[in-house]
């Protein structure tokens, strides 16, 4: 595969998806060597014809370096990415610091709002949990686009990809506040329709979160336990009046 040539500039130096009519692989750009790799994803037969007005409204993505038409092919190319997939980083058990889960997960709402302009088919796949790509060396929190070929995604799919992604961050452990529990249950009633009303509702309920943890921090060890039980009663009582 490294003397495979698109366009007679992208050098492919692998093939990461095959699949009917889509492709997904790594390249070097061989005229401009100093932006490094790039990912192409390749659409043939009907997905070209698919594909082809969503890549039109791209603009306002950074990442995306542009499109053509190769032979009876569409070709799209866009930055590379680095990190590790979030499912490889924030999972049941990890270690990570309460600062480092409120910082990710504000940085994940700022990916899906930077995205809530472009077409679901194109947000909803950057943000399936392979794509979502974390680096604690750079403290990035970054999205590869490798865009697979999804049917019927509409703007909500990106708040209930969001959310999946960010219960990962911010899953329930016995250290949670009640804050945080809470803020979870509000994400399972799905009562954000756009990615603008979740950010809205993060940053209602981060003041608060910040202030919980740090209270809990400054407590002994039988202060916090008790503290955490009550958050967790509240929370039983709140949810049995809902229901």
């Amino acid at each position: 595969m490294e003397a495979l040539l698109v366009r007679e500039r992208y050098k492919v130096v692998r093939v990461l998806l095959a699949e009917e009519c889509y492709a997904f692989a790594e390249a070097v750009d061989i005229l401009d060597r100093e932006k490094g790799t790039c990912l192409l994803n390749i659409y043939e037969g009907p997905l070209l014809r698919t594909y082809l007005p969503y890549f039109d409204q791209m603009q306002s993505c950074p990442a995306f370096r542009g499109m053509f038409l190769d032979g009876e092919s569409l070709v799209t190319v866009f930055d590379d990415c680095v990190g590790t997939p979030i499912d490889q980083v924030f999972y049941r058990g990890d270690r990570h610091h309460w600062r480092t889960r409120l910082d990710y997960a504000q940085r994940l709402l700022h990916q899906a709002l930077s995205m809530a302009d472009l077409p679901a088919a194109v947000s909803c796949a950057a943000m399936l949990s392979e794509n979502v790509r974390i680096d604690f060396k750079s403290g990035t929190l970054a999205l590869r686009f490798q865009v697979v070929p999804l049917e019927g995604m509409v703007p909500r799919e990106l708040v209930y990809l969001t959310c999946d992604q960010l219960r990962k961050i911010l899953l329930p452990r016995s250290s949670s506040p009640v804050e945080e529990l809470m803020l979870l249950d509000e994400l399972d009633r799905g009562n954000c329709k756009t990615v603008v009303q979740l950010y809205a509702l993060w940053r209602e309920r981060q003041g608060a979160l910040q202030a919980a943890y740090e209270a809990l921090d400054k407590k002994n060890f039988f202060q916090r336990w008790c503290a955490l039980l009550w958050g967790r009663v509240k929370r039983w009582s709140a949810r049995r009046k809902r229901r």
